[in-house]
C-alpha cells in the first residue's frame, strides 16, 4: 500500500486533536499502519487531575534492532480562527503550500514517516529487525499520560527500543538545516519572600520583602552557571515575572513574588541548581518559600550511528550539511533518552504554534525521501 504524504497529512489535520482530545488522528494512524502490516496496540491511559489521553504503539517485526519514530498527534490550540486564511483543520493547499494547525508540528513529519515506511516495505518485508511508532496525544499538554506511561509499557511488556527518531520540527529556515542530538533541562522556580505588611511611614513597625528579593534576584542572575560545551550552550536563568500585589502607595506588602526559570546544560543537575537556588536565599536571610519543578533533564546523544544516518540522508536528499543541535526547548526525546539513543529531525519549524501554521508540499517530499533513506540504511546488510 503506497502513501500519499500530502493526502496523509491532509487527513490528520482534518482531525482537531487539540490537546487532550484526539479526534480521531489516532484511528486515521493505525487504519494506515495496519494496511501497512504492523500490530497496533492502542493505549489509554488516564491519572487523577489529569485529562484521559489515548496513545498508540504499533510495530512492524519481532526481532532486534527496533527503530522507532517517536511524536505526537495532539495539537495547541488555534487561537482565533478569524486570524487564519482557512479553516485551520481544513487542510487546505495554496501555492504548494498545505496550511493547517499540526502542519508542522507535527502531523506532517508522522505523515512523511508512513509514507517512507510503505515505500520502504513494498521492497523489504523481510527485514532483518522492526520498525515501530510511538505515538502520543499527550505531548503539548501535561505529557503525564502520554510517552512516560508508554515506555513503562514497553519495558512491563518486553518491548524495547534500540534506536528513537522524534519527528519534531527541528530546521529553523530549510529541510537540512539542523537536527537535534540533546535537549537543555529546564527548572522552573517560583521564590516568595515573606514580610510582615505595614505603614510606609513606620518602616520599624513593618518588614519589607521587596529588598531582599531584590537581591536575591541580583546574586541569581549576575551569576554564570557555566561557559557552555562542544555541544550545549551556556545555561542561563530568567526573571519571568515579579509580583507584589500591592496597589497602594502608602503600603509595604507582607509578601514579594519572583517567578524565574532556569534552562541548563549537561554541566548542571536538577538538584545541584536547587541546592544552589536555597543557599543564595539563605544568604540573604529572612523567612522565604520556594516552588522548584524540573519538567525536563538535560541530554546529550554523542554523535554516533544515529546522527550519522539523519548526517548522510541528508546531504543524498539535500546536499545540506546537517548541524548537530541541544538547541530549543523540551521535547518528549527527554524521557526516551532514558531507553535508546534518540535525535530528533523534522520539518521547518517556522510556523508552529502560530496563525497560518504550513508546511511546503515540497518540504513534505524531502522528509519523506530522507526518511526513506534513513530506514534504507539503518536496515541495509
Amino acid at each position: 500500500m503506497k502513501i500519499d504524504p500530502v493526502k496523509f497529512t491532509q487527513d490528520l489535520i482534518r482531525c482537531p486533536s487539540v490537546t487532550p482530545l484526539d479526534a480521531g488522528a489516532l484511528d486515521v494512524l493505525q487504519s494506515a499502519l495496519e494496511g501497512l502490516g504492523f500490530v497496533c496496540t492502542r493505549l489509554p491511559f488516564s491519572e487523577e487531575g489529569a485529562d484521559d489521553v489515548d496513545n498508540l504503539y504499533a510495530r512492524f517485526g519481532d526481532a532486534a534492532p527496533n527503530f522507532c519514530f517517536a511524536g505526537h498527534t495532539d495539537v495547541v490550540p488555534v487561537g482565533s480562527k478569524d486570524g487564519w486564511r482557512s479553516d485551520p483543520f481544513a487542510g487546505e493547499i495554496t501555492d504548494g503550500i498545505l496550511y493547517g494547525r499540526g502542519a508542522s508540528d507535527m502531523k506532517g513529519a508522522i505523515a512523511a514517516f508512513v509514507a517512507a515506511v510503505s515505500d520502504f516495505l513494498e521492497g523489504h518485508r523481510e527485514i532483518k529487525g522492526s520498525i515501530s511508532f510511538l505515538i502520543t496525544g499527550d505531548e503539548e499538554g501535561p505529557a503525564v499520560n502520554g510517552t512516560i506511561k508508554m515506555l513503562k509499557w514497553l519495558e512491563e511488556n518486553g518491548e524495547k527500543l534500540d534506536y528513537c527518531l522524534v519527528g519534531e520540527p527541528t530546521n529553523p529556515g530549510k529541510i537540512g538545516d539542523m537536527a537535534k542530538i540533546g535537549r537543555r533541562g529546564s527548572l522552573n522556580t517560583t521564590l516568595t519572600v515573606v514580610g510582615t505588611q505595614g505603614h510606609v511611614a513606620y518602616p520599624h513597625l513593618a518588614d519589607n520583602p521587596i529588598p531582599r528579593l531584590v537581591k536575591m534576584l541580583d546574586i541569581l542572575q549576575s551569576h554564570t552557571l557555566d561557559e557552555g560545551t562542544e555541544h550545549f550552550q551556556p545555561s542561563n536563568l530568567e526573571v519571568v515575572t515579579i509580583d507584589v500585589g500591592n496597589t497602594a502607595s502608602n503600603v509595604i506588602p507582607a509578601e514579594a513574588v519572583a517567578k524565574f526559570n532556569i534552562r541548563f546544560n549537561n554541566l548542571q543537575t536538577d538538584q545541584g541548581l536547587q541546592d544552589w537556588i536555597r543557599a543564595v536565599c539563605d544568604s540573604v536571610g529572612g523567612t522565604y518559600r520556594l516552588e522548584m519543578k524540573a519538567s525536563g533533564d538535560a541530554f546529550l546523544t554523542p554523535p554516533g550511528r544515529l546522527s550519522i544516518l539523519i548526517s548522510d540522508a541528508v546531504r543524498k536528499v539535500t546536499g545540506e550539511t546537517v548541524e548537530l543541535s541541544t538547541t530549543g526547548g523540551t521535547s518528549d526525546a527527554r524521557f526516551i533518552k532514558n531507553h535508546c539513543p534518540v535525535s530528533e529531525f523534522g520539518l521547518v519549524n517556522k510556523t508552529m504554534h502560530k496563525v497560518d501554521e504550513c508546511v511546503s508540499l515540497h518540504d513534505l517530499e524531502l522528509l519523506t525521501k530522507i526518511y526513506r533513506e534513513i530506514l534504507g540504511d539503518f536496515f541495509k546488510g
